[in-house]
Protein backbone atom coordinates (compact mmCIF):
# COMPACT_ATOMS: atom_id res chain seq x y z
CA UNK A 1 0.00 0.00 0.00
CA UNK A 2 2.64 1.95 1.14
CA UNK A 3 4.26 1.50 -2.14
CA UNK A 4 1.57 1.81 -4.57
CA UNK A 5 0.54 5.22 -2.51
CA UNK A 6 4.53 7.03 -3.38
CA UNK A 7 4.09 5.82 -6.61
CA UNK A 8 1.14 7.98 -7.45
CA UNK A 9 2.28 10.69 -5.85
CA UNK A 10 5.54 10.63 -8.03
CA UNK A 11 3.07 10.06 -10.96
CA UNK A 12 0.45 13.17 -9.64
CA UNK A 13 3.99 15.39 -9.38
CA UNK A 14 5.43 14.28 -12.64
CA UNK A 15 2.30 14.67 -14.71
CA UNK A 16 1.40 18.62 -12.93
CA UNK A 17 0.58 20.94 -15.28
CA UNK A 18 1.28 24.55 -14.13
CA UNK A 19 -1.17 26.96 -13.64
CA UNK A 20 -1.75 30.48 -14.70
CA UNK A 21 0.13 31.80 -11.85
CA UNK A 22 3.03 29.59 -11.74
CA UNK A 23 3.19 30.36 -15.95
CA UNK A 24 3.03 33.82 -15.50
CA UNK A 25 5.36 33.68 -12.69
CA UNK A 26 8.27 32.04 -15.12
CA UNK A 27 7.17 35.01 -17.65
CA UNK A 28 8.31 37.14 -15.14
CA UNK A 29 11.28 36.11 -13.64
CA UNK A 30 12.49 35.09 -18.12
CA UNK A 31 11.88 38.79 -18.82
CA UNK A 32 13.82 39.95 -15.56
CA UNK A 33 16.84 37.76 -16.70
CA UNK A 34 16.42 38.85 -20.22
CA UNK A 35 16.61 42.63 -18.73
CA UNK A 36 19.35 41.43 -16.53
CA UNK A 37 21.53 40.17 -19.67
CA UNK A 38 20.96 43.29 -21.65
CA UNK A 39 21.83 45.57 -18.80
CA UNK A 40 25.43 43.75 -18.00
CA UNK A 41 25.95 43.36 -21.65
CA UNK A 42 25.73 47.41 -21.60
CA UNK A 43 28.15 48.16 -18.80
CA UNK A 44 30.80 45.90 -20.38
CA UNK A 45 30.52 47.48 -23.71
CA UNK A 46 31.82 50.83 -22.07
CA UNK A 47 31.81 53.08 -25.80
CA UNK A 48 27.92 51.78 -26.34
CA UNK A 49 27.37 53.08 -22.24
CA UNK A 50 28.81 56.19 -23.24
CA UNK A 51 26.77 56.51 -26.51
CA UNK A 52 23.23 55.59 -24.24
CA UNK A 53 24.20 58.31 -21.95
CA UNK A 54 24.71 61.09 -24.82
CA UNK A 55 21.06 59.74 -26.17
CA UNK A 56 19.10 60.02 -22.81
CA UNK A 57 21.03 63.37 -21.96
CA UNK A 58 19.99 64.77 -25.43
CA UNK A 59 16.37 63.65 -25.24
CA UNK A 60 16.32 65.20 -21.60
CA UNK A 61 17.84 68.33 -22.64
CA UNK A 62 14.97 68.42 -25.55
CA UNK A 63 12.48 67.77 -23.45
CA UNK A 64 13.14 70.12 -20.82
CA UNK A 65 13.66 73.08 -23.06
CA UNK A 66 11.51 75.51 -21.35
CA UNK A 67 13.19 74.71 -17.90
CA UNK A 68 16.80 75.05 -19.04
CA UNK A 69 16.76 78.50 -20.67
CA UNK A 70 15.13 81.96 -19.63
CA UNK A 71 14.94 83.13 -23.00
CA UNK A 72 12.94 83.16 -26.57
CA UNK A 73 14.52 81.22 -29.22
CA UNK A 74 13.17 83.16 -31.98
CA UNK A 75 13.11 86.60 -30.09
CA UNK A 76 15.33 89.05 -32.06
CA UNK A 77 17.40 91.50 -30.68
CA UNK A 78 20.07 93.70 -33.24
CA UNK A 79 21.33 95.12 -29.73
CA UNK A 80 22.66 91.82 -28.49
CA UNK A 81 23.92 90.06 -31.67
CA UNK A 82 26.99 88.53 -32.42
CA UNK A 83 27.78 88.67 -28.29
CA UNK A 84 30.34 85.96 -26.92
CA UNK A 85 29.63 82.85 -25.03
CA UNK A 86 28.79 83.80 -21.06
CA UNK A 87 27.96 87.93 -21.78
CA UNK A 88 25.38 89.18 -19.47
CA UNK A 89 22.89 91.81 -20.86
CA UNK A 90 21.29 94.71 -18.66
CA UNK A 91 18.87 92.64 -17.74
CA UNK A 92 21.55 90.35 -15.90
CA UNK A 93 20.30 87.60 -17.62
CA UNK A 94 23.38 85.24 -18.91
CA UNK A 95 23.69 84.12 -22.53
CA UNK A 96 25.59 81.23 -21.71
CA UNK A 97 26.69 80.30 -25.35
CA UNK A 98 26.81 83.90 -26.71
CA UNK A 99 24.23 85.35 -29.48
CA UNK A 100 23.71 84.96 -33.09
CA UNK A 101 23.36 87.53 -35.82
CA UNK A 102 20.26 88.02 -34.85
CA UNK A 103 20.39 88.53 -31.37
CA UNK A 104 18.84 85.24 -30.19
CA UNK A 105 20.03 83.17 -27.62
CA UNK A 106 22.46 80.41 -29.00
CA UNK A 107 21.96 78.01 -25.87
CA UNK A 108 17.87 78.30 -26.66
CA UNK A 109 18.38 77.36 -29.85
CA UNK A 110 20.42 74.59 -29.63
CA UNK A 111 18.17 72.87 -26.82
CA UNK A 112 15.17 73.49 -28.85
CA UNK A 113 16.88 72.78 -32.25
CA UNK A 114 17.47 69.19 -30.25
CA UNK A 115 13.65 68.66 -30.10
CA UNK A 116 13.60 68.87 -33.96
CA UNK A 117 16.03 66.62 -35.13
CA UNK A 118 15.48 63.91 -32.85
CA UNK A 119 11.76 64.24 -33.81
CA UNK A 120 12.82 64.10 -37.04
CA UNK A 121 15.39 61.45 -36.62
CA UNK A 122 12.60 58.99 -34.20
CA UNK A 123 9.57 59.66 -36.66
CA UNK A 124 11.14 59.56 -39.96
CA UNK A 125 12.88 56.12 -38.86
CA UNK A 126 9.34 54.70 -37.67
CA UNK A 127 7.69 55.27 -40.83
CA UNK A 128 10.57 53.87 -43.45
CA UNK A 129 11.15 51.05 -41.34
CA UNK A 130 7.21 50.21 -40.44
CA UNK A 131 6.89 50.40 -44.71
CA UNK A 132 10.18 48.68 -45.27
CA UNK A 133 9.14 45.48 -43.26
CA UNK A 134 5.43 45.68 -44.68
CA UNK A 135 6.67 45.20 -48.44
CA UNK A 136 9.57 43.31 -47.34
CA UNK A 137 7.31 40.70 -45.78
CA UNK A 138 5.09 40.57 -48.46
CA UNK A 139 7.50 40.58 -51.37
CA UNK A 140 9.65 37.88 -49.85
CA UNK A 141 6.95 35.12 -48.62
CA UNK A 142 4.79 35.52 -51.62
CA UNK A 143 7.31 35.86 -54.64
CA UNK A 144 6.34 35.71 -58.11
CA UNK A 145 5.02 39.39 -59.84
CA UNK A 146 4.27 41.10 -56.17
CA UNK A 147 8.12 40.32 -55.28
CA UNK A 148 8.92 41.65 -58.88
CA UNK A 149 7.43 44.61 -58.75
CA UNK A 150 8.11 45.82 -55.04
CA UNK A 151 11.95 45.00 -55.90
CA UNK A 152 11.91 47.09 -58.85
CA UNK A 153 10.48 50.10 -57.31
CA UNK A 154 13.30 49.67 -54.94
CA UNK A 155 16.07 49.39 -57.54
CA UNK A 156 14.50 52.46 -59.55
CA UNK A 157 14.98 54.41 -56.07
CA UNK A 158 18.48 53.18 -55.39
CA UNK A 159 19.22 54.64 -58.46
CA UNK A 160 19.03 58.64 -57.17
CA UNK A 161 21.23 59.12 -54.15
CA UNK A 162 19.08 59.38 -50.96
CA UNK A 163 20.10 63.06 -49.86
CA UNK A 164 19.54 64.06 -53.74
CA UNK A 165 16.23 62.66 -54.10
CA UNK A 166 15.20 63.88 -51.04
CA UNK A 167 16.08 67.79 -51.78
CA UNK A 168 14.72 67.03 -55.21
CA UNK A 169 11.03 66.30 -53.97
CA UNK A 170 11.39 68.99 -51.35
CA UNK A 171 12.18 71.34 -54.26
CA UNK A 172 9.13 71.40 -55.51
CA UNK A 173 6.89 70.20 -52.01
CA UNK A 174 8.55 73.23 -50.31
CA UNK A 175 9.99 73.30 -46.75
CA UNK A 176 8.47 72.30 -43.83
CA UNK A 177 8.73 70.55 -40.56
CA UNK A 178 5.54 67.54 -41.51
CA UNK A 179 7.26 68.03 -45.40
CA UNK A 180 10.48 66.79 -44.07
CA UNK A 181 10.07 63.91 -42.09
CA UNK A 182 7.53 62.53 -45.06
CA UNK A 183 10.12 62.88 -47.42
CA UNK A 184 12.61 61.35 -45.35
CA UNK A 185 10.46 58.49 -44.13
CA UNK A 186 9.46 56.94 -47.31
CA UNK A 187 12.24 57.79 -48.80
CA UNK A 188 14.26 55.34 -45.66
CA UNK A 189 12.36 51.94 -47.02
CA UNK A 190 14.62 50.76 -49.26
CA UNK A 191 16.89 49.18 -47.18
CA UNK A 192 14.22 47.68 -44.70
CA UNK A 193 12.54 46.05 -47.59
CA UNK A 194 15.62 44.61 -48.93
CA UNK A 195 16.85 43.01 -45.12
CA UNK A 196 13.72 41.68 -44.57
CA UNK A 197 13.10 40.15 -47.97
CA UNK A 198 16.24 38.16 -47.75
CA UNK A 199 15.19 37.07 -44.29
CA UNK A 200 12.12 35.95 -45.13
CA UNK A 201 13.00 33.81 -48.34
CA UNK A 202 15.08 31.99 -46.19
CA UNK A 203 12.53 31.34 -43.28
CA UNK A 204 9.15 30.37 -45.69
CA UNK A 205 11.20 27.04 -46.22
CA UNK A 206 11.91 26.34 -42.81
CA UNK A 207 9.76 23.36 -41.26
CA UNK A 208 7.96 25.43 -38.64
CA UNK A 209 6.46 27.83 -41.54
CA UNK A 210 5.73 24.59 -43.70
CA UNK A 211 4.15 22.66 -40.62
CA UNK A 212 1.97 26.12 -39.86
CA UNK A 213 0.94 26.05 -43.64
CA UNK A 214 0.09 21.97 -43.71
CA UNK A 215 -2.58 22.64 -40.62
CA UNK A 216 -3.95 25.30 -42.57
CA UNK A 217 -2.55 28.41 -40.75
CA UNK A 218 -3.60 31.84 -42.28
CA UNK A 219 -0.86 33.38 -44.36
CA UNK A 220 -1.51 37.45 -42.70
CA UNK A 221 -0.97 34.72 -38.82
CA UNK A 222 2.07 33.10 -40.16
CA UNK A 223 3.87 36.29 -41.29
CA UNK A 224 3.18 38.11 -37.40
CA UNK A 225 3.68 35.22 -35.47
CA UNK A 226 6.13 33.13 -37.22
CA UNK A 227 8.06 35.17 -39.69
CA UNK A 228 8.24 38.72 -38.43
CA UNK A 229 9.37 38.05 -34.77
CA UNK A 230 12.44 36.32 -36.76
CA UNK A 231 13.45 39.59 -38.23
CA UNK A 232 13.40 41.82 -35.55
CA UNK A 233 16.90 41.59 -34.89
CA UNK A 234 17.94 43.02 -37.82
CA UNK A 235 15.63 45.63 -38.13
CA UNK A 236 16.29 47.02 -34.63
CA UNK A 237 20.24 47.30 -35.68
CA UNK A 238 19.03 48.97 -39.07
CA UNK A 239 16.84 51.51 -37.47
CA UNK A 240 19.47 52.28 -34.74
CA UNK A 241 21.84 53.31 -37.56
CA UNK A 242 19.38 55.12 -39.24
CA UNK A 243 18.39 57.52 -37.16
CA UNK A 244 21.87 58.91 -37.09
CA UNK A 245 21.76 58.75 -40.98
CA UNK A 246 18.34 60.62 -40.95
CA UNK A 247 19.57 63.27 -38.63
CA UNK A 248 22.37 64.32 -40.46
CA UNK A 249 20.00 64.27 -43.90
CA UNK A 250 17.91 66.62 -42.05
CA UNK A 251 20.92 68.85 -40.58
CA UNK A 252 21.72 69.04 -44.23
CA UNK A 253 18.99 69.78 -45.99
CA UNK A 254 17.98 72.80 -43.39
CA UNK A 255 21.63 73.78 -43.77
CA UNK A 256 21.06 74.34 -47.73
CA UNK A 257 17.36 75.93 -47.00
CA UNK A 258 15.47 73.25 -47.74
CA UNK A 259 14.43 71.81 -44.19
CA UNK A 260 11.90 73.33 -41.88
CA UNK A 261 11.08 76.83 -42.19
CA UNK A 262 14.07 79.66 -41.15
CA UNK A 263 12.21 80.83 -37.83
CA UNK A 264 12.59 77.31 -36.16
CA UNK A 265 15.68 76.54 -34.81
CA UNK A 266 17.28 73.48 -35.92
CA UNK A 267 21.07 72.21 -35.84
CA UNK A 268 21.68 72.14 -39.95
CA UNK A 269 20.11 76.03 -39.44
CA UNK A 270 22.27 77.08 -36.52
CA UNK A 271 25.41 75.81 -39.02
CA UNK A 272 23.88 77.19 -42.22
CA UNK A 273 23.68 80.39 -40.26
CA UNK A 274 27.04 80.38 -38.40
CA UNK A 275 29.21 79.34 -41.52
CA UNK A 276 30.07 82.84 -42.80
CA UNK A 277 31.28 84.30 -39.15
CA UNK A 278 33.63 81.12 -38.50
CA UNK A 279 36.48 83.85 -37.64
CA UNK A 280 34.05 86.60 -35.89
CA UNK A 281 31.71 84.29 -34.22
CA UNK A 282 33.02 80.83 -34.09
CA UNK A 283 30.48 79.73 -31.62
CA UNK A 284 27.61 79.58 -34.16
CA UNK A 285 28.85 76.98 -35.60
CA UNK A 286 30.65 74.79 -32.98
CA UNK A 287 28.26 74.26 -30.50
CA UNK A 288 25.03 73.09 -33.35
CA UNK A 289 28.09 71.05 -34.88
CA UNK A 290 29.29 69.65 -31.60
CA UNK A 291 25.65 68.63 -30.94
CA UNK A 292 25.13 67.07 -34.23
CA UNK A 293 28.53 65.20 -34.12
CA UNK A 294 28.00 63.67 -30.51
CA UNK A 295 24.71 62.58 -30.89
CA UNK A 296 25.85 60.60 -34.36
CA UNK A 297 28.21 59.55 -32.58
CA UNK A 298 26.61 58.06 -29.47
CA UNK A 299 23.47 56.72 -32.10
CA UNK A 300 26.34 54.77 -34.18
CA UNK A 301 28.14 53.21 -31.15
CA UNK A 302 24.77 51.61 -29.26
CA UNK A 303 23.63 50.55 -32.77
CA UNK A 304 27.36 49.22 -32.79
CA UNK A 305 26.51 46.94 -29.45
CA UNK A 306 23.17 46.01 -30.89
CA UNK A 307 24.47 44.32 -33.79
CA UNK A 308 27.27 42.33 -31.55
CA UNK A 309 24.52 41.49 -29.34
CA UNK A 310 22.15 40.37 -31.36
CA UNK A 311 23.81 38.41 -33.46
CA UNK A 312 23.28 34.64 -32.85
CA UNK A 313 26.89 33.78 -33.47
CA UNK A 314 27.57 35.61 -30.55
CA UNK A 315 24.69 35.45 -28.15
CA UNK A 316 27.44 32.84 -26.18
CA UNK A 317 29.84 35.36 -25.01
CA UNK A 318 27.47 37.70 -24.29
CA UNK A 319 24.76 36.01 -22.18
Amino acid sequence: MTATVEHSSGSSKAGHIPKDSELAAQVSEGRRRRRYQILRSLMRHKLALFGMVVIVFMIALGASAPLLTEHDPTEIDIVKRLKAPGWQDDEGLVHLLGTDTLGRDVWSRLIYGARISLLVGITAVLIAGSLGVILGLISGYFGGTVDDVIMRVADTQLAFPFILLAISIIAVLGPGLLKVIAVLGFSGWVQYGRIVRGQVISLREQEFVQSARAVGVKNRRILLRHVLPNTWAAVIVIASFSVASTILAESSLSFLGLGVPPDVPTWGGMLAEGREYLELAPWLATFPGLAIALTVFGINVVGDWLRDYLDPRLSGSES
